[in-house]
């Protein structure tokens, strides 16, 4: 199965912008649905956006990130991003990048769902400050 690698993450002031990435093992993500998760101490892991298929770039945001976040893929299908715009100190987290079934992402009861998803990276910290 694919391998996954996140990079990117650091500290940025209110308002600031960073971008993700999620290397894969592999040269492309063409058989999997792809994700950004977060998670903070004491809440639960949350989507951060989806993308499917991941060759196509079709995109999925919750309501949390929907217009100030973007999923995309590079043109060798091998790396995944997550460009985070006009960042909030609640989106401080440990960010995930994950890998789930093709399948995953047409459900949308599903997509966001963490538990859907059986590949995952190390993480990357991202920190927002007031």
């Amino acid at each position: 199965q694919v391998k996954l690698v996140e990079s990117g993450g650091g500290s940025v002031e209110a308002g600031g912008s960073l971008r993700l990435s999620c290397a894969a093992s592999e040269s492309h993500y063409s058989r999997y649905c792809v994700a950004w998760f977060r998670q903070t101490p004491g809440k639960e892991r949350e989507a951060g956006a989806v993308l499917y298929p991941p060759r196509r770039g079709v995109p999925f945001y919750p309501d949390s990130t929907r217009g100030r976040f973007t999923i995309s893929q590079d043109n060798a299908e091998d790396t995944v991003y997550l460009q985070m715009d006009r960042l909030e100190p609640k989106d401080t987290a440990m960010y995930y990048c994950a890998a789930a079934p093709e399948i995953v992402c047409l459900r949308v009861d599903d997509r966001y769902r963490p538990a859907m998803y059986t590949i995952w990276g190390q993480g990357t910290q991202v920190t927002v400050s007031s």
